[in-house]
């Protein structure tokens, strides 16, 4: 691939990191500048992490304001600072090959049950679309800290999507677009069970059914060529 290619693919990588935090925010998940969002970005076979910049309003981004990251945290390039939470994005790229993109939001439903510092049980089956049989929540950490990169991390062993205490949600993703689908699918979920929970503790389905469900999701929504 010649350099003027990987530029233009690069360029394209991180206007669709702008269009994701302008869908998330715009959509509610992620009002004002709260939220981040990042995609794994692949070039010479060196991995970067493309991120939103801290403090920046998402109307006012451009190309060349979204910060390039190495897995370790490095900025490699122009004058932005990186998200505050650029340690559990780098950290979750470097433990989870199978994740490229990262949707972090403060939406509403989910924030309520993780500032209860709950999770989302399996009161319904479509909570096996974030990858188990239920969508844990983290122990809450100062944000911006290591602390906190490690409790999502271990929050989100054999998940796509978590809960962070007292914070908000996070969605994984092949692609940002799969990751802000998650992310609203969470937000839903977590609304659900909070309706659900007005009238009493709802009952959960059993392990053996979530097993089942978890298995026909490995097929759920793909098509035939």
């Amino acid at each position: 691939m010649s350099d003027l290619s990987l530029a233009m693919d690069e360029e394209w990588a991180r206007q669709s990191v702008i269009d994701t935090a302008l869908a998330m925010s715009g959509s509610g998940l992620s009002p004002g500048r709260s939220g981040n969002v990042s995609v794994r970005f692949d070039m010479d076979d060196i991995s970067q992490v493309l991120i939103t910049p801290t403090g920046m309003a998402y109307p006012d981004l451009l190309p060349g304001d979204i910060v390039p990251l190495s897995l370790d945290g490095e900025v490699l390039s122009g004058r932005r600072l990186p998200s505050s939470e650029w340690h559990f994005h780098c950290a979750i790229y470097r433990a989870r090959p199978d994740i490229r993109a990262i949707v972090h939001t403060h939406s509403a439903y989910a924030t309520a049950l993780a500032v209860h510092e709950k999770g989302i049980p399996p009161f319904h089956y479509m909570v096996a679309v974030a990858g188990g049989a239920d969508i844990r929540c983290a122990p809450y950490a100062t944000f911006g800290t290591e602390e906190l990169a490690a409790h999502a991390l271990a929050a989100l062993e054999g998940r796509k999507a978590c809960l962070l205490g007292h914070h908000g949600q996070i969605a994984c993703g092949p692609s940002l677009e799969k990751a802000l689908e998650l992310a609203e699918e969470v937000e839903n979920l977590a609304r659900h069970y909070v309706i659900a929970c007005e009238l009493g503790e709802p009952p959960l389905l059993a392990e053996d059914e979530m097993v089942r469900v978890i298995e026909k999701f490995k097929s759920y929504g793909k098509q035939l060529d």
